[in-house]
Formats: structure tokens, sequence, C-alpha cells
């Protein structure tokens, strides 16, 4: 390996072929055809980026959103399921005097079921 390295060092730059202008022209032009590809490139990955980036937020809004909706309609659920217990309770209160009169309706029919008997 050392050998091949004094080969080239040996060289001088006379001892290299010419190198042909057209080769170096179409090697120009090669190189710039792909910078401009590249930056077509790069541009339309900037766009897709960017479209993703926006369909990303408007996502994320509307889940932050339908959260928030979340939240509000489970507390107005709660609040009416509170209330509704509430209103039961003060049904069931009202119907105390239902019962005794219910039970007051039993005692006459037993009653009127006595004298019936004596009747006969």
């Amino acid at each position: 390996m050392a050998a091949a390295s004094e080969t080239v060092a040996s060289r001088k730059a006379t001892d290299m072929p010419p190198i042909d202008p057209r080769v170096l022209v179409h090697l120009e032009r090669q190189a710039k055809q792909v910078s401009e590809s590249l930056e077509i490139m790069m541009g339309n990955l900037r766009g897709t980026l960017h479209s993703m980036s926006a369909i990303t937020v408007g996502c994320m809004q509307t889940h932050r959103d339908m959260v928030e909706s979340l939240g509000d309609t489970t507390d107005l659920c709660v609040k009416a399921m509170y209330t509704l217990i509430a209103r039961c309770e003060e049904l069931n209160n009202s119907m105390k005097p239902v019962h005794e009169i219910a039970q007051q309706i039993k005692d006459i029919k037993k009653q009127l079921e006595a004298f019936e008997a004596l009747c006969k």
C-alpha cells in the first residue's frame, strides 16, 4: 500500500492525461439537473409536510373541541340526574298521604264487610 501512495506522489501534474472539456460541460450540466430536481423535490416535500401539519392541527383542534363538549355534556347529565333524583324524592314524599288513604280505605272496606256480615 505504501508503494502505491509513493507512485501516486511521484507522478507530476504533467503526467495526467488531458481532460476533455466536453466531459466537464456534460458533468456540470448533470450536476445542475440534479440540483434542480433536488430543489423541486424539496419544494414538494415542504408543501406535503405543510399540508400534513395543517391536517394534524385540524384533527387536534377537533379532538380538543369534542373533549370539551363531552365534559360539558357530562356535567349537564349529572346535574339532570341529581334533579331527577330530587324530583323522585319529592314525589315519594308527596305520595305518603296516598299510602295512608289506601290504608284507611282498606280499614273501611273491612268494616263494611263486617257490617254486611252482621246484616245478613
